[in-house]
Protein backbone atom coordinates (compact mmCIF):
# COMPACT_ATOMS: atom_id res chain seq x y z
CA UNK A 1 0.00 0.00 0.00
CA UNK A 2 2.54 3.09 -0.03
CA UNK A 3 3.05 3.38 -3.34
CA UNK A 4 -1.07 3.73 -3.56
CA UNK A 5 -0.73 6.09 -0.65
CA UNK A 6 2.03 8.08 -1.97
CA UNK A 7 4.42 7.04 0.99
CA UNK A 8 8.19 6.68 0.92
CA UNK A 9 9.03 3.94 2.88
CA UNK A 10 12.85 4.71 2.94
CA UNK A 11 11.20 6.87 5.96
CA UNK A 12 9.80 3.63 7.53
CA UNK A 13 11.16 3.92 11.13
CA UNK A 14 9.83 7.26 11.46
CA UNK A 15 6.25 6.58 10.07
CA UNK A 16 6.64 3.50 12.84
CA UNK A 17 7.29 5.79 15.46
CA UNK A 18 4.78 8.00 14.43
CA UNK A 19 2.00 5.12 14.71
CA UNK A 20 3.12 4.82 18.40
CA UNK A 21 2.55 7.95 18.77
CA UNK A 22 -0.78 7.98 17.19
CA UNK A 23 -1.40 4.81 19.31
CA UNK A 24 -0.55 7.11 22.83
CA UNK A 25 -1.94 10.78 21.83
CA UNK A 26 -4.44 10.21 18.96
CA UNK A 27 -2.37 12.34 16.54
CA UNK A 28 1.05 11.67 14.79
CA UNK A 29 3.26 13.09 11.82
CA UNK A 30 1.53 13.15 8.72
CA UNK A 31 2.95 10.38 6.70
CA UNK A 32 2.20 8.19 9.90
CA UNK A 33 -1.68 9.41 9.62
CA UNK A 34 -1.75 8.84 5.84
CA UNK A 35 -0.42 5.33 6.43
CA UNK A 36 -2.85 4.68 9.00
CA UNK A 37 -5.32 5.51 6.45
CA UNK A 38 -3.85 3.46 3.72
CA UNK A 39 -3.60 0.29 5.36
CA UNK A 40 -5.80 -2.07 3.79
CA UNK A 41 -5.30 -4.66 6.51
CA UNK A 42 -3.59 -7.92 4.49
CA UNK A 43 -2.37 -9.12 7.57
CA UNK A 44 1.06 -9.54 4.97
CA UNK A 45 2.99 -7.22 7.94
CA UNK A 46 1.86 -10.16 11.33
CA UNK A 47 4.52 -13.17 9.38
CA UNK A 48 6.53 -10.68 8.22
CA UNK A 49 7.00 -9.13 11.87
CA UNK A 50 10.50 -10.50 13.18
CA UNK A 51 9.33 -9.58 17.12
CA UNK A 52 6.09 -11.56 16.95
CA UNK A 53 3.67 -8.38 16.86
CA UNK A 54 0.69 -7.85 15.63
CA UNK A 55 1.42 -4.28 13.41
CA UNK A 56 -2.77 -4.66 11.72
CA UNK A 57 -3.42 -4.61 15.24
CA UNK A 58 -1.77 -1.68 16.08
CA UNK A 59 -2.84 0.05 13.07
CA UNK A 60 -6.32 -0.07 14.03
CA UNK A 61 -5.46 1.07 17.56
CA UNK A 62 -3.98 4.35 15.92
CA UNK A 63 -7.45 4.60 13.91
CA UNK A 64 -9.36 4.27 17.24
CA UNK A 65 -7.26 6.40 18.83
CA UNK A 66 -7.59 8.98 16.11
CA UNK A 67 -11.46 9.05 16.47
CA UNK A 68 -11.65 9.41 19.93
CA UNK A 69 -9.46 12.52 20.01
CA UNK A 70 -13.55 13.79 19.78
CA UNK A 71 -15.76 14.79 22.73
CA UNK A 72 -16.95 12.18 24.65
CA UNK A 73 -20.84 12.69 23.63
CA UNK A 74 -19.46 13.05 19.55
CA UNK A 75 -17.80 9.88 19.87
CA UNK A 76 -20.71 8.38 21.18
CA UNK A 77 -23.20 9.63 19.15
CA UNK A 78 -21.05 8.71 16.21
CA UNK A 79 -20.70 5.23 17.11
CA UNK A 80 -24.32 4.88 17.47
CA UNK A 81 -24.47 6.60 14.09
CA UNK A 82 -22.32 4.02 12.66
CA UNK A 83 -24.55 1.16 13.64
CA UNK A 84 -28.17 2.86 13.18
CA UNK A 85 -26.92 3.15 9.26
CA UNK A 86 -25.82 -0.28 9.21
CA UNK A 87 -29.07 -1.97 11.24
CA UNK A 88 -31.34 0.15 8.71
CA UNK A 89 -29.49 -1.00 5.69
CA UNK A 90 -29.54 -4.89 7.12
CA UNK A 91 -33.55 -4.59 8.45
CA UNK A 92 -34.72 -2.87 4.77
CA UNK A 93 -32.58 -4.92 2.28
CA UNK A 94 -33.49 -8.25 3.53
CA UNK A 95 -36.87 -7.90 3.85
CA UNK A 96 -36.90 -7.10 0.15
CA UNK A 97 -35.47 -10.13 -0.74
CA UNK A 98 -36.61 -12.60 2.15
CA UNK A 99 -40.02 -14.32 2.83
CA UNK A 100 -40.33 -14.15 6.81
CA UNK A 101 -39.51 -18.23 6.72
CA UNK A 102 -36.06 -17.48 4.76
CA UNK A 103 -35.67 -14.32 7.39
CA UNK A 104 -36.16 -16.63 10.25
CA UNK A 105 -33.19 -19.07 9.26
CA UNK A 106 -30.90 -16.28 9.43
CA UNK A 107 -31.50 -15.08 12.84
CA UNK A 108 -30.55 -16.25 16.00
CA UNK A 109 -34.08 -18.44 17.31
CA UNK A 110 -36.28 -16.98 19.76
CA UNK A 111 -35.22 -17.92 23.40
CA UNK A 112 -36.19 -21.36 23.98
CA UNK A 113 -36.16 -22.72 20.89
CA UNK A 114 -32.24 -22.77 20.19
CA UNK A 115 -31.17 -25.82 18.34
CA UNK A 116 -29.97 -28.23 21.30
CA UNK A 117 -26.21 -29.20 21.03
CA UNK A 118 -25.33 -27.99 17.55
CA UNK A 119 -22.05 -28.91 16.57
CA UNK A 120 -21.24 -25.55 15.45
CA UNK A 121 -22.28 -21.95 15.06
CA UNK A 122 -22.72 -20.14 11.80
CA UNK A 123 -21.89 -16.24 12.34
CA UNK A 124 -23.03 -14.59 9.51
CA UNK A 125 -21.83 -11.04 10.50
CA UNK A 126 -24.27 -8.16 9.61
CA UNK A 127 -23.67 -7.09 6.35
CA UNK A 128 -24.16 -10.59 4.34
CA UNK A 129 -27.69 -9.96 5.07
CA UNK A 130 -27.93 -7.74 2.33
CA UNK A 131 -27.06 -10.09 -0.48
CA UNK A 132 -28.94 -12.71 1.43
CA UNK A 133 -28.43 -15.84 -1.13
CA UNK A 134 -24.72 -16.06 -0.09
CA UNK A 135 -26.22 -17.19 3.45
CA UNK A 136 -28.67 -18.95 2.43
CA UNK A 137 -26.41 -21.02 0.05
CA UNK A 138 -24.21 -21.79 3.07
CA UNK A 139 -26.98 -23.26 4.90
CA UNK A 140 -27.60 -25.60 2.03
CA UNK A 141 -24.59 -26.73 2.08
CA UNK A 142 -24.03 -26.89 5.96
CA UNK A 143 -27.31 -29.15 5.01
CA UNK A 144 -26.14 -31.41 2.35
CA UNK A 145 -23.13 -31.99 5.00
CA UNK A 146 -25.57 -32.92 7.45
CA UNK A 147 -23.99 -30.50 10.06
CA UNK A 148 -26.21 -29.36 13.56
CA UNK A 149 -25.64 -25.89 13.41
CA UNK A 150 -26.97 -22.40 15.11
CA UNK A 151 -27.40 -19.46 13.31
CA UNK A 152 -25.84 -16.13 15.28
CA UNK A 153 -25.88 -12.95 13.16
CA UNK A 154 -27.31 -9.35 12.00
CA UNK A 155 -27.65 -6.23 14.35
CA UNK A 156 -28.13 -8.16 17.05
CA UNK A 157 -25.45 -10.37 17.17
CA UNK A 158 -22.40 -7.67 16.12
CA UNK A 159 -18.99 -7.90 16.58
CA UNK A 160 -18.60 -4.25 17.76
CA UNK A 161 -16.77 -3.25 14.91
CA UNK A 162 -18.66 0.36 14.33
CA UNK A 163 -18.47 1.01 17.39
CA UNK A 164 -14.75 0.22 17.44
CA UNK A 165 -14.00 2.54 14.34
CA UNK A 166 -15.73 5.11 16.03
CA UNK A 167 -12.96 5.31 18.65
CA UNK A 168 -15.97 4.35 21.16
CA UNK A 169 -13.92 0.93 22.58
CA UNK A 170 -16.43 0.55 25.50
CA UNK A 171 -19.51 -0.26 23.94
CA UNK A 172 -17.42 -2.00 20.95
CA UNK A 173 -16.38 -4.06 23.92
CA UNK A 174 -19.69 -5.13 25.23
CA UNK A 175 -21.02 -5.67 21.96
CA UNK A 176 -18.57 -7.90 20.82
CA UNK A 177 -18.35 -9.92 24.31
CA UNK A 178 -21.75 -10.13 24.66
CA UNK A 179 -22.24 -12.24 21.08
CA UNK A 180 -19.23 -14.21 21.59
CA UNK A 181 -20.72 -15.56 25.21
CA UNK A 182 -23.58 -16.20 23.34
CA UNK A 183 -21.52 -18.53 21.27
CA UNK A 184 -20.15 -20.26 24.56
CA UNK A 185 -23.70 -20.48 25.92
CA UNK A 186 -24.57 -23.41 22.52
CA UNK A 187 -21.69 -25.64 23.74
CA UNK A 188 -20.35 -25.81 20.48
CA UNK A 189 -16.80 -25.20 20.41
CA UNK A 190 -16.40 -24.44 16.26
CA UNK A 191 -17.89 -20.58 14.77
CA UNK A 192 -17.92 -20.65 11.21
CA UNK A 193 -17.46 -17.49 10.43
CA UNK A 194 -18.29 -15.73 6.92
CA UNK A 195 -17.47 -11.87 7.54
CA UNK A 196 -13.70 -11.14 7.35
CA UNK A 197 -14.27 -8.01 9.69
CA UNK A 198 -15.97 -9.34 12.12
CA UNK A 199 -13.48 -12.62 12.16
CA UNK A 200 -10.54 -9.79 12.52
CA UNK A 201 -12.26 -8.17 15.07
CA UNK A 202 -13.23 -10.92 17.21
CA UNK A 203 -9.68 -12.91 16.39
CA UNK A 204 -7.99 -9.49 16.75
CA UNK A 205 -9.99 -7.35 19.73
CA UNK A 206 -12.59 -9.74 21.45
CA UNK A 207 -11.55 -13.16 22.20
CA UNK A 208 -7.71 -12.57 23.48
CA UNK A 209 -9.34 -10.36 26.18
CA UNK A 210 -11.44 -13.58 27.48
CA UNK A 211 -10.33 -16.77 29.20
CA UNK A 212 -11.45 -19.29 26.39
CA UNK A 213 -11.38 -23.27 26.34
CA UNK A 214 -8.56 -24.23 24.25
CA UNK A 215 -11.26 -26.27 22.33
CA UNK A 216 -12.75 -22.77 21.15
CA UNK A 217 -11.93 -21.69 17.76
CA UNK A 218 -13.14 -19.83 14.75
CA UNK A 219 -12.70 -20.74 11.39
CA UNK A 220 -13.35 -19.05 7.96
CA UNK A 221 -16.57 -20.95 6.13
CA UNK A 222 -14.75 -21.41 2.87
CA UNK A 223 -11.89 -23.17 5.00
CA UNK A 224 -14.34 -25.46 6.58
CA UNK A 225 -15.24 -26.51 3.34
CA UNK A 226 -11.97 -27.44 2.51
CA UNK A 227 -11.72 -29.35 5.75
CA UNK A 228 -14.35 -31.49 4.66
CA UNK A 229 -13.61 -31.93 1.38
CA UNK A 230 -13.42 -35.34 0.84
CA UNK A 231 -17.15 -34.81 2.01
CA UNK A 232 -18.16 -31.81 0.10
CA UNK A 233 -16.78 -33.36 -3.71
CA UNK A 234 -19.27 -36.41 -2.96
CA UNK A 235 -21.76 -33.82 -3.07
CA UNK A 236 -20.84 -32.38 -6.22
CA UNK A 237 -23.20 -34.44 -8.92
CA UNK A 238 -23.64 -31.49 -11.20
CA UNK A 239 -21.09 -30.45 -13.81
CA UNK A 240 -20.27 -26.80 -13.80
CA UNK A 241 -19.36 -26.23 -17.49
CA UNK A 242 -17.67 -22.54 -16.75
CA UNK A 243 -14.19 -20.88 -17.11
CA UNK A 244 -14.16 -19.15 -13.84
CA UNK A 245 -11.74 -16.28 -12.98
CA UNK A 246 -11.50 -15.13 -9.12
CA UNK A 247 -11.49 -11.92 -7.35
CA UNK A 248 -9.74 -12.54 -4.61
CA UNK A 249 -8.15 -10.70 -1.33
CA UNK A 250 -5.62 -11.64 1.57
CA UNK A 251 -6.66 -11.17 5.44
CA UNK A 252 -8.23 -13.94 6.38
CA UNK A 253 -5.75 -16.77 6.28
CA UNK A 254 -6.22 -19.27 4.28
CA UNK A 255 -9.48 -18.36 2.39
CA UNK A 256 -8.27 -17.54 -0.63
CA UNK A 257 -6.39 -20.94 -0.73
CA UNK A 258 -9.35 -22.65 0.32
CA UNK A 259 -11.80 -21.33 -2.13
CA UNK A 260 -9.69 -21.62 -4.89
CA UNK A 261 -9.43 -25.80 -4.32
CA UNK A 262 -13.02 -26.22 -3.90
CA UNK A 263 -13.35 -24.12 -7.28
CA UNK A 264 -11.00 -26.97 -8.84
CA UNK A 265 -12.54 -29.75 -7.61
CA UNK A 266 -16.08 -28.81 -9.35
CA UNK A 267 -16.45 -31.20 -12.03
CA UNK A 268 -16.70 -29.18 -15.58
CA UNK A 269 -15.29 -26.28 -13.70
CA UNK A 270 -12.52 -24.59 -15.12
CA UNK A 271 -9.87 -22.41 -12.97
CA UNK A 272 -8.28 -19.05 -14.69
CA UNK A 273 -5.75 -17.72 -12.59
CA UNK A 274 -6.49 -13.93 -13.14
CA UNK A 275 -2.87 -13.34 -11.86
CA UNK A 276 -4.07 -9.64 -10.07
CA UNK A 277 -2.61 -8.97 -6.60
CA UNK A 278 -4.81 -9.81 -3.46
CA UNK A 279 -5.45 -6.59 -1.90
CA UNK A 280 -6.90 -6.36 1.19
CA UNK A 281 -8.90 -8.62 3.38
CA UNK A 282 -12.13 -7.29 0.92
CA UNK A 283 -12.87 -4.22 -1.40
CA UNK A 284 -14.41 -1.77 1.95
CA UNK A 285 -10.99 -2.08 3.28
CA UNK A 286 -9.25 -0.21 0.30
CA UNK A 287 -11.62 3.06 1.01
CA UNK A 288 -8.49 4.58 3.06
CA UNK A 289 -7.08 4.75 -1.05
CA UNK A 290 -10.42 5.14 -3.65
CA UNK A 291 -8.65 5.71 -6.85
CA UNK A 292 -6.26 2.83 -5.77
CA UNK A 293 -9.17 0.76 -5.78
CA UNK A 294 -11.00 1.72 -8.72
CA UNK A 295 -7.93 1.47 -10.51
CA UNK A 296 -7.71 -2.08 -9.35
CA UNK A 297 -11.45 -2.77 -9.62
CA UNK A 298 -10.87 -2.05 -13.54
CA UNK A 299 -8.02 -3.96 -14.05
CA UNK A 300 -9.52 -6.93 -12.71
CA UNK A 301 -12.95 -6.49 -15.21
CA UNK A 302 -10.12 -6.08 -17.94
CA UNK A 303 -8.13 -9.07 -17.38
CA UNK A 304 -10.97 -11.16 -16.43
CA UNK A 305 -12.47 -10.43 -20.40
CA UNK A 306 -8.84 -10.61 -21.82
CA UNK A 307 -9.05 -13.93 -20.25
CA UNK A 308 -11.97 -15.38 -22.04
CA UNK A 309 -13.61 -15.92 -18.75
CA UNK A 310 -17.39 -17.06 -18.95
CA UNK A 311 -18.03 -16.49 -15.09
CA UNK A 312 -16.08 -13.66 -12.24
CA UNK A 313 -16.58 -15.34 -8.97
CA UNK A 314 -15.82 -13.39 -5.56
CA UNK A 315 -15.61 -14.26 -2.18
CA UNK A 316 -16.83 -11.83 0.30
CA UNK A 317 -20.37 -10.09 -0.20
CA UNK A 318 -19.02 -6.52 0.19
CA UNK A 319 -17.29 -7.10 -2.71
CA UNK A 320 -20.07 -8.94 -4.95
CA UNK A 321 -22.33 -5.15 -4.04
CA UNK A 322 -19.47 -3.67 -5.63
CA UNK A 323 -19.19 -6.11 -8.61
CA UNK A 324 -22.48 -7.27 -9.65
CA UNK A 325 -23.92 -4.42 -11.42
CA UNK A 326 -20.52 -4.69 -14.18
CA UNK A 327 -22.09 -7.70 -15.33
CA UNK A 328 -24.38 -5.77 -17.51
CA UNK A 329 -20.87 -3.99 -18.90
CA UNK A 330 -18.98 -7.32 -19.66
CA UNK A 331 -19.14 -10.15 -21.46
CA UNK A 332 -19.00 -12.74 -17.99
CA UNK A 333 -22.12 -13.29 -15.29
CA UNK A 334 -20.76 -12.03 -11.47
CA UNK A 335 -21.41 -14.21 -9.22
CA UNK A 336 -20.17 -15.48 -5.29
CA UNK A 337 -18.15 -18.76 -5.23
CA UNK A 338 -20.95 -20.01 -3.01
CA UNK A 339 -23.26 -20.37 -5.94
CA UNK A 340 -21.07 -22.10 -7.69
CA UNK A 341 -20.68 -24.56 -4.98
CA UNK A 342 -24.38 -24.81 -5.23
CA UNK A 343 -24.69 -24.90 -8.72
CA UNK A 344 -22.66 -28.43 -8.63
CA UNK A 345 -25.03 -30.28 -6.04
CA UNK A 346 -27.89 -28.95 -7.73
CA UNK A 347 -28.80 -25.70 -5.61
CA UNK A 348 -29.59 -22.33 -6.25
CA UNK A 349 -30.60 -19.02 -4.59
CA UNK A 350 -31.55 -16.02 -6.88
CA UNK A 351 -29.38 -13.18 -6.43
CA UNK A 352 -32.21 -10.93 -6.16
CA UNK A 353 -29.86 -8.13 -5.04
CA UNK A 354 -27.87 -7.96 -8.38
CA UNK A 355 -31.36 -7.99 -10.06
CA UNK A 356 -32.24 -4.94 -8.39
CA UNK A 357 -29.27 -3.45 -9.00
CA UNK A 358 -29.22 -4.00 -12.73
CA UNK A 359 -32.66 -2.30 -12.80
CA UNK A 360 -31.09 1.11 -12.48
CA UNK A 361 -34.36 2.21 -11.19
CA UNK A 362 -35.46 2.85 -8.16
CA UNK A 363 -39.21 2.94 -8.62
CA UNK A 364 -39.21 -0.04 -10.50
CA UNK A 365 -37.12 -2.01 -7.49
CA UNK A 366 -39.73 -0.68 -5.03
CA UNK A 367 -42.86 -1.68 -7.89
CA UNK A 368 -41.29 -4.99 -7.97
CA UNK A 369 -41.04 -5.55 -3.60
CA UNK A 370 -44.32 -4.08 -3.48
CA UNK A 371 -45.29 -7.40 -1.42
CA UNK A 372 -42.71 -7.44 0.17
CA UNK A 373 -42.97 -4.28 1.31
CA UNK A 374 -46.50 -4.67 2.74
CA UNK A 375 -45.93 -8.01 3.97
CA UNK A 376 -43.36 -6.29 6.50
CA UNK A 377 -44.63 -2.64 6.78
CA UNK A 378 -41.71 -1.09 5.94
CA UNK A 379 -42.01 2.44 5.15
CA UNK A 380 -41.70 3.64 1.40
CA UNK A 381 -39.91 6.65 1.99
CA UNK A 382 -37.05 4.78 3.87
CA UNK A 383 -37.26 2.15 1.69
CA UNK A 384 -36.03 4.26 -1.09
CA UNK A 385 -33.41 6.01 1.14
CA UNK A 386 -31.85 2.40 1.98
CA UNK A 387 -31.87 1.71 -1.97
CA UNK A 388 -30.14 4.91 -2.78
CA UNK A 389 -27.49 4.72 -0.08
CA UNK A 390 -26.84 1.28 0.29
CA UNK A 391 -27.57 0.00 -3.29
CA UNK A 392 -26.98 3.00 -5.50
CA UNK A 393 -24.53 4.67 -4.14
CA UNK A 394 -25.87 7.69 -3.00
CA UNK A 395 -27.22 8.34 -6.48
CA UNK A 396 -30.65 8.11 -7.58
CA UNK A 397 -30.12 6.20 -11.03
CA UNK A 398 -33.08 7.09 -14.05
CA UNK A 399 -33.10 3.70 -15.38
CA UNK A 400 -30.46 4.46 -18.29
CA UNK A 401 -27.29 3.99 -16.00
CA UNK A 402 -27.37 7.80 -15.35
CA UNK A 403 -27.91 9.49 -11.99
CA UNK A 404 -30.00 12.60 -11.01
Amino acid sequence: MPEPAGIDISQAGDIAAGVLDMIRTGSGPTLSEAWVSACSGSGACIDACNDGINPRFMIRLARVARSARKEADAVLADGKARFQKMARGVRVLSRLQLSPLELARLTRAPKGQEPEAPEIVFYTGCNVLKTPHIALLCLDVLDRLDVSYAVYGGPSDCCGILQMRAGDVANAGRQGERTVERFFDTGADQVLSWCPTCNIQFGEAVIPGKPVDDNFGMTMFSVYLENRMEELTKLFVHPVNKRVGLHEHAGANGVTESVIRILKAIPGLEFVDLEQPTLGYQCTSLSGTPDYQKDAHDAQLRVAAEAGVTTLAGIYHSCHRDFCAHEKEWPFEVVNFMELVGEAMGVTRPDMFKHFKLLEDVDAVIAECDDMIEEYGLDRDEVREVLVADMFGGKVPTGKGAAV
